[in-house]
């Protein structure tokens, strides 16, 4: 079914730019874990933090060395299979939302609000406004997405009531 509103289908499409953003970016970064395979990670790590003149002996450099030592090429292997199957879902999710499909909506609407319980969760540990602009933004795609299947089911149930009365109830045009 079409969605007719100009309002609607702007903010499906603003939703599938939103996803296919986020699917590039894990694409991107899943084939950028591919480029660390065969190489000493944690030493890659160092370099990069000494590149943004971080302190190697702070709290998050010390835990990216400690995280990138203990990772193999199977993990990056694995990392970056997982990283191209999200990447994949948000591309088809960006897909069917520009395309207003109801399957896509529904996608849509459930992985972004699997993500709510944990963004609340995070504001209340530590309420930045980075983190409450995230879940404003969750719960207004989910909103959004919810308030689009809802009226496309209840335009569904108007066609189909009109369908049903017009089968009940046949004009008299062949009729003298």
């Amino acid at each position: 079914m079409r969605l007719e509103s100009r309002a609607a289908k702007a903010g499906l499409r603003t939703v599938a730019l939103i996803e296919a953003s986020k699917g590039v970016l894990v694409l991107a970064v899943g084939l950028g874990l591919l480029t660390l395979i065969g190489q000493d990670v944690e030493v890659v790590a160092e370099q990069v933090a000494r590149h943004f003149h971080l302190n190697p002996s702070s709290k998050y450099p010390r835990i990216i060395s400690a995280a990138a030592g203990a990772v193999t090429d199977a993990r990056l292997w694995m990392l970056a299979a997982g990283a191209l199957g999200y990447a994949a879902i948000r591309l088809a999710e960006a897909y069917g939302l520009w395309r207003g499909r109801a399957w896509a909506e529904w996608l849509g609407a459930v992985s972004a609000g699997v993500y709510i319980p944990f963004e609340v969760y995070g504001l209340f540990q530590e309420a930045t406004l980075a983190t409450a602009m995230l879940l404003t933004l969750n719960v207004a795609i989910v909103a959004f997405l919810l308030w689009i299947l809802r009226r496309r089911h209840a335009t569904k149930g108007r066609l189909r009531a009109a369908n049903q009365a017009t089968r009940l109830c046949p004009t008299d045009a062949g009729h003298a």
